[in-house]
């Protein structure tokens, strides 16, 4: 243990308040990432196609959470330590998402340029 400046005994809880929590961060990156598969597998599964579910509200419902998260991460991120990790965690599946969300558009574009009908 460390003396303070002053004597005493200081460094135990600095060390505590400065130790990296990577299980919080991963914590934060899994609920958002799991709510996005559970929106895949749900339109694979069409769950809710009797609910008037297609298409549309399947995409608008993972953009939601992509967005959801990365709103609440930037928000997080302002809050005292152990949240800090979470916001990481939830900006990073939330661009994950984005990233997701634009790579199947690059693919239909390509797609759709690429299709010639005869």
């Amino acid at each position: 243990m460390r003396a303070g400046p002053w004597g005493g005994d200081t460094g135990r809880v600095v060390d505590v308040e400065q130790r990296k929590r990577p299980g919080v961060a991963l914590a934060g990156f899994a609920v958002p990432f799991a709510l996005q598969v559970a929106v895949v597998a749900a339109y694979q599964g069409r769950y809710l196609w009797d609910a008037g579910w297609r298409g549309g509200q399947y995409a608008y419902a993972f953009i939601g959470v992509a967005v959801g998260s990365i709103v609440l991460g930037c928000v997080l991120k302002f809050f005292r330590p152990p949240w800090r990790s979470v916001g990481t965690g939830l900006l990073l599946a939330g661009t994950f998402g984005f990233v997701a969300v634009f790579a199947v558009l690059a693919l239909f574009l390509v797609a759709f340029s690429q299709w010639s009908p005869t």
